[in-house]
């Protein structure tokens, strides 16, 4: 089934301030995230958490290998925003579900039907294909 993203629903994600897990983000300066990160935090004023295989901090967040291993106080999770590979991100996905997460956000390019289906079906908001930083301009942010 095709998806298509709804635009009340990025500019709610966009304009609620709340609590962003962005997976795959690193201190790679020259992926995506590193950069996207700091826009979700520092322009759309949102607390992030960095999930990354390592676990490691980045941008003086706390990180976490997946996201059944953020603590409760860092509880709920308003959006999955997914830098991962399409291969993986089903995986992300269903941690989201598991973990009560309220949406999630696949960036460009980042794509499973099946795991979207599935998102959907557990009542959480899906964006698909695009990046905040790029639909900011959109909302004046």
């Amino acid at each position: 089934m095709t998806h298509a993203n709804d635009p009340a629903v990025i500019e709610r994600l966009m304009r609620t301030k709340g609590r962003w897990a962005i997976v795959g983000l690193s201190n790679n300066e020259w992926r995506s995230a590193y950069d996207v990160a700091l826009y979700v935090r520092d322009r759309m004023g949102m607390e992030i958490i960095p999930v990354n295989l390592r676990g490691e901090d980045v941008h003086g967040e706390t990180g976490y290998k997946t996201l059944g291993d953020i603590p409760a106080e860092k509880q709920p999770i308003d959006v999955v925003d997914c830098f991962v590979n399409s291969s993986r991100v089903g995986a992300v996905i269903d941690q989201a579900i598991a973990a009560g997460a309220k949406a999630v956000w696949l960036q460009l390019g980042v794509n499973d039907d099946a795991a979207v289906e599935r998102a959907k079906a557990a009542g959480l908001d899906v964006v698909l294909n695009t990046c905040p930083a790029r639909e900011g301009w959109h909302y004046g942010l």
